[in-house]
C-alpha cells in the first residue's frame, strides 16, 4: 500500500505568486525570441533545474543536497518569470514578419506559446545538462553555468530599453550571483573530497609546458586544487 503522506510531501508544489511582478511597456516580438534563450538555450533556466534536480539524486550529504533542490526550484520559478515575459511581448496576434532576427517557432507552431528553444530557435536538449557524480566536478559546472546565465542576462539587458524588462532581467541575473556564491561556499566544504583528493601529488601534475616562444609569462611551481575565498567574508577597509 501507498504511503500517501510520504508521497505527498515529496511533491513540488506552485506558488501563483511569481517571484518578482513581471511586465512590459509594450509588445516585442523580436526581443521575445532573443529572450527565449534563457528559457531552452545552453545556459537558460530550464537547463540549470533539470542539471542542478539530476545532481542531487545522487548526493548523500543531506545540507549540500538540499541547496541544490532548493536552487533547482528557483530556476523554475525563473523559468515562469521568462515564459511570462516572452508570453507579453509576444503580443496578441501571430505575425512571423515582426520577428527581425531569431526564431519564429512560436508565431508559426506553437501559437504564441514561448517555445523550448534558444533564440535562434535550436529545442532544448539534455544534452545540456552536466551530471558526473562527482561532488566538486559538479559544483564547478555550476559554479561556470551561473557565471554563464549572469553574462547571457547582461548581454540582454543592453540590448532593450524597456524598463519593465530590465528590471526583470536585473532581479535574475543578481539572483544568478547569489546562486554562484551558494555554490562556491558548497565547494569550500568539499575541497578534499572526490576528484579533489590528492591534487598535485604527480609530477606531472605540475608540469607547464611553455610552448609559446619567445618569453614565458606563466608558470606552475606549486599547483593547488581550485578554491573560492569564503563569499561571507568581507575585505578590509583600508
Amino acid at each position: 500500500m501507498l504511503n500517501i503522506e510520504r508521497m505527498v510531501t515529496a511533491l513540488f508544489k506552485h506558488d501563483k505568486n511569481l517571484l518578482e511582478m513581471v511586465r512590459v511597456e509594450r509588445p516585442n516580438p523580436t526581443y521575445a525570441a532573443m529572450l527565449t534563450e534563457q528559457l531552452g538555450g545552453p545556459h537558460g533556466e530550464l537547463k540549470a533545474a533539470m542539471q542542478y534536480i539530476s545532481q542531487s539524486f545522487r548526493i548523500k550529504d543531506p545540507m549540500i543536497k538540499d541547496l541544490f533542490m532548493d536552487i533547482a526550484s528557483e530556476e523554475l520559478g525563473h523559468m515562469e518569470m521568462v515564459a511570462t515575459a516572452v508570453n507579453l511581448l509576444n503580443g496578441h496576434e501571430v505575425d512571423a514578419q515582426s520577428v527581425q532576427s531569431g526564431h519564429i517557432e512560436s508565431h508559426v507552431v506553437t501559437g504564441l506559446n514561448p517555445y523550448l528553444s534558444s533564440a535562434s530557435g535550436a529545442p532544448w536538449t539534455a544534452a545540456y545538462v552536466d551530471v558526473t557524480g562527482d561532488l566538486p566536478a559538479d559544483l564547478l559546472s555550476n559554479i561556470a553555468a551561473e557565471q554563464r546565465a549572469k553574462v547571457v542576462y547582461e548581454y540582454l539587458h543592453r540590448q532593450i530599453n524597456d524598463r519593465h524588462v530590465r528590471r526583470m532581467i536585473d532581479f535574475l541575473l543578481n539572483r544568478e550571483e547569489a546562486h554562484n556564491t551558494l555554490f562556491r561556499e558548497a565547494f569550500t566544504k568539499v575541497q578534499n573530497t572526490g576528484s579533489n583528493m590528492d591534487w598535485g601529488v604527480d609530477k606531472d601534475a605540475r608540469l607547464y609546458f611553455n610552448l609559446s616562444k619567445p618569453g614565458k609569462y606563466f608558470d606552475l611551481s606549486s599547483p593547488q586544487a581550485p578554491s573560492f575565498q569564503n563569499p561571507d567574508q568581507t575585505s578590509p577597509q583600508n
